[in-house]
């Protein structure tokens, strides 16, 4: 239970700015590719390869607020928290705003929503059917 109260998704948002401002790399760079049909090749950038692993997260995610239901309310707390960050820096940051930064401001945003919908349900849940021990 040691990954309960961390945002996963704080992750590939760190990666991004490391590559960003601390590396100053161009998100565009390819970092490899996918061989397809007829001798053609899929280019995978670096901004590409951040949302890969954010969308990768966000599974987790899903099932931490999913085993937790109600008792995540810091994993929620935080989840939001990083949004707002990401927000932010997205909304106020000339430099961040690209298209990485908005499609894991995206899954950050679905992180809450997801959050809270599951925590909602297993609230009523127990509401309806009485706390079970596990």
């Amino acid at each position: 239970m040691y990954l309960i109260a961390f945002p996963l998704l704080l992750i590939p948002f760190a990666l991004y700015n490391m590559v960003l401002f601390i590396l100053n790399m161009p998100l565009s760079d390819t970092v490899f590719s996918i061989p397809l049909a007829a001798d053609r090749r899929l280019p995978v950038t670096t901004g590409d390869a951040i949302v890969m692993l954010g969308m990768l997260l966000i599974y987790l995610e899903v099932i931490k607020a999913a085993r937790l239901g109600s008792k995540g309310v810091m994993d929620h707390l935080l989840a939001l928290i990083l949004f707002a960050v990401m927000a932010c820096e997205l909304a106020l940051v000339p430099q961040a705003a690209t298209p990485t930064l908005l499609l894991l401001t995206v899954l950050a945003f679905v992180d809450v929503i997801t959050g809270i919908s599951i925590g909602r349900r297993a609230r009523r849940h127990e509401t309806e059917y009485g706390a079970m021990d596990h």
